[in-house]
């Protein structure tokens, strides 16, 4: 299973690498010019309609220009002049004709150029994903039957690795190398156990809905090649991660991952707000890894080693206060990775990337690499519940405020991101509450029904050009397979039955409820999670309510009437089509099969389920649904967000926590920046800079006397002498 989880990990490695450098072979056709880049609005048959138009109306006007000369000269009262005008005018039309269709047979051949390149790039970047997706389900389905044949489990996720009361880990583990450091040696090494075999199936089988749903949603985007490829080594990372056993191994999976996330989400640059976007998920997320390297240097200290089992092994040897000290500093990473407060401002900017890569970083990646540590070091962080009781506060608060700011958003996208922020909020209450299982079997059915969530938005915002649901409505005739496919992600993000997140809630919630009379919390904090996860489901009914409701039904915006045309991606706010464009095949197939887990995922667990903990849960979903719902129908036309009154603009503001942020660290860091430079220009630069006049100044002293004047030479020679003379007489 070693090998087979190696080459999973490489496979889409090996095709980023191949993207990157063989998608744009064999070169362009010796003499065409490269076109500009494309803009993050403009496709193929858009660039092509433009040349087409620029070429029709170039040769419009040389002919108007040249029927024009000939008037002229017929006008004119010398015959020869007449000639030689109307000749050289022929001529000036003959040339610029030949020049305009020279310029659009480089446009054309450009295109060419281009598309054949994405084609390549296509290929290199689905294949390879695939074959890794298959690979992947052999150590998934291995760990799977052990796991029912020896310790009961009934899905992968619970099969292998560490219960809930923590324990050594249980699966296959090799080390190819050792790296030694001269005090804590590095094991290069993988290991598989259920945890890693389930979340990698999770992962492969997203990034390959990703990788196919970008074919048809990138078409015509001339970094396409780029894009595929850093889809394929942020895969490579998260796989790096997950089958790693070894922490700083991992590490290196974590940090290229928020590379890739930082070249994803910029991807269409040429904006400034999606380029701060990129910088800002990439500082943020900085800040946490710091604490999160420092914890695992804490760890490997203590254990004396940092691979994960020796790791986990030697808890029962590790004083609290290094357990609460390592927790606390990784806590610090999960919190920036995994979107939790206080670090989880950047997810909502990020949706500036292109929404397949928000499905890729929402599901299976980036976000879900925080849980999955967690549940990884599960054993360390119950040897620390004081890390436990923040990790409940932090999810308390994150569930409960990122679920009402997602019911005020405009932006399609950005309800989903806040939504994704509330979910694994409730991943971190359940591991908090001490249930692992529970946390990761929400961990993946959020992961199917999540993605699917986003490559729907993908296709409404492919069809109607704008990501804000006031410019939507009546789409559930025009789009069907979308509206099927989203009421079912919808019904899954509600916890509505059959669908998956229906049952993975369900034991999270059980999780949370226990943990009020037993568990690894304190009884206030328990109070406090459980108080926030019912409030949760109520409001994630309602904004789940509210984003069908608003994109599928009632009546359509009125178009704009400067039309934008056909794009493979977002366009500016309030920009909408005058008619819905059909959805690619290689767009509609990804939602339709990622359809089927987020529906029928969780039966494989359908006998765990607690039905009474299910209804409860069920009719405060169904009230939320049911307060929207009746807001709506009072008035179709507008927003049920209204409900909220006065709680509406800080609730679409996030609470204002960025304007927080802005004052009490961006603004102050930015002025100590502006004082530092200053001060780097007055005292550094004006030293070197004075010390420099002040060579001058006395090489301009010196200079005189080396100005080449023979005559001076003797006259300072002659009075160099007298002054001597003079000095022996007088001092004699």
């Amino acid at each position: 299973m070693i090998t087979v989880a190696a080459l999973v990990i490489l496979l889409p490695f090996l095709a980023a690498v191949a993207g990157l450098l063989g998608s744009r072979f064999p070169h362009r056709p010796r003499g065409v010019t490269p076109l500009a880049p494309a803009t993050a609005r403009t496709d193929t048959a858009q660039t092509t309609a433009t040349a087409q138009t620029t070429a029709t109306a170039q040769t419009t006007a040389t002919a108007q220009t040249t029927a024009t000369t000939g008037t002229a000269t017929r006008t004119g009262t010398d015959p020869g002049t007449s000639a030689e005008t109307g000749i050289t005018a022929e001529s000036t039309a003959e040339s610029t004709a030949e020049s305009t269709a020279g310029t659009t047979a480089e446009l054309r051949a450009g295109l060419k150029a281009d598309s054949a390149a994405g084609r390549r790039a296509a290929w290199i970047a689905v294949v390879p994903t695939a074959v890794s997706a298959v690979l992947a389900l052999w150590p998934a389905y291995a760990t799977w039957t052990a796991g029912r044949g020896g310790t009961g489990a009934s899905t992968p996720a619970g099969a292998g690795g560490q219960d809930a009361a923590g324990g050594a880990i249980e699966g296959v583990t090799a080390t190819f190398t050792v790296i030694e450091t001269g005090s804590v040696p590095i094991s290069v090494g993988l290991l598989v156990d259920g945890l890693a075999a389930s979340i990698a199936v999770l992962v492969t089988v997203v990034a390959l809905a990703v990788q196919v749903y970008s074919v048809g949603y990138m078409r015509g985007d001339r970094r396409y090649p780029s894009y595929s490829a850093f889809i394929g080594l942020f895969t490579s990372a998260m796989l790096l991660v997950v089958y790693s056993a070894d922490l700083l191994v991992l590490y290196v999976g974590w940090e290229v991952m928020g590379l890739c996330s930082y070249l994803l989400v910029g991807h269409w640059w040429e904006e400034r707000a999606n380029s701060r976007a990129a910088i800002k998920a990439f500082l943020v997320t900085r800040i946490g890894d710091v604490g999160f390297l420092f914890g695992i240097f804490v760890l490997g200290t203590a254990a004396g080693s940092f691979r994960i089992a020796d790791v986990i092994a030697a808890v029962p040897a590790m004083s609290s206060g290094t357990l609460v000290a390592a927790t606390m500093l990784l806590l610090a990473g999960v919190a920036g990775k995994s979107a939790q407060v206080p670090l989880h401002v950047w997810l909502p900017d990020a949706m500036a990337g292109p929404t397949p890569i928000s499905a890729l970083i929402h599901a299976a990646t980036m976000v879900a690499a925080g849980i999955f540590v967690v549940a990884r070091l599960y054993p360390v962080f119950l040897g620390a519940p004081a890390t436990l009781d923040v990790l409940a506060v932090m999810a308390a608060i994150g569930m409960l405020g990122a679920a009402l700011a997602a019911l005020a958003q405009d932006d399609l996208k950005r309800v989903l991101a806040y939504s994704t922020v509330s979910q694994l909020a409730y991943m971190a209450g359940a591991l908090a509450a001490g249930s692992r299982s529970a946390a990761v079997f929400h961990l993946i059915t959020h992961g199917a029904f999540k993605a699917l969530l986003f490559l729907c938005a993908g296709a409404v915002i492919h069809a109607v050009a704008s990501n804000l649901m006031s410019t939507m409505g009546g789409l559930r005739r025009e789009l069907p397979v979308t509206f099927a496919a989203m009421t079912i992600g919808l019904a899954a993000l509600m916890g509505l039955p059959p669908a998956s997140g229906f049952f993975s809630k369900d034991e999270v919630l059980v999780a949370i409820e226990r943990s009020l009379s037993a568990g690894p919390l304190n009884d206030a904090v328990a109070l406090l999670l459980y108080g926030c996860a019912l409030a949760t489901v109520a409001v994630t009914g309602a904004y789940a309510t509210r984003v069908w409701l608003r994109t599928f039904f009632g009546r359509r915006a009125p178009a704009n009437p400067v039309l934008a045309l056909g794009s493979a991606a977002e366009t500016a706010s309030g920009t909408v089509h005058a008619a819905v464009h059909r959805t690619p095949a290689t767009m509609r197939w990804p939602i339709v099969v990622l359809a089927v887990p987020a529906l029928l995922l969780g039966f494989a667990r359908i006998g765990d389920v607690h039905w009474g903990t299910a209804a409860l849960s069920l009719a405060v979903a169904l009230l939320g649904a049911g307060v929207v719902y009746a807001v709506w129908r009072s008035e179709p036309g507008s927003d049920p967000a209204r409900l909220l009154g006065p709680l509406r603009v800080p609730c679409e503001r996030a609470f204002h926590v960025d304007a927080v942020y802005t004052a009490l660290f961006v603004r102050p860091v930015l002025l100590l920046a502006g004082l530092v430079v200053r001060a780097d220009g007055r005292v550094v630069d004006g030293a070197v800079r004075g010390s420099g006049r002040t060579t001058l100044g006395v090489a301009g002293l010196v200079r005189l006397a080396q100005n080449g004047n023979a005559q001076l030479y003797i006259t300072g020679l002659l009075a160099g002498v007298l002054l001597f003379a003079a000095g022996a007489v007088i001092f004699k």
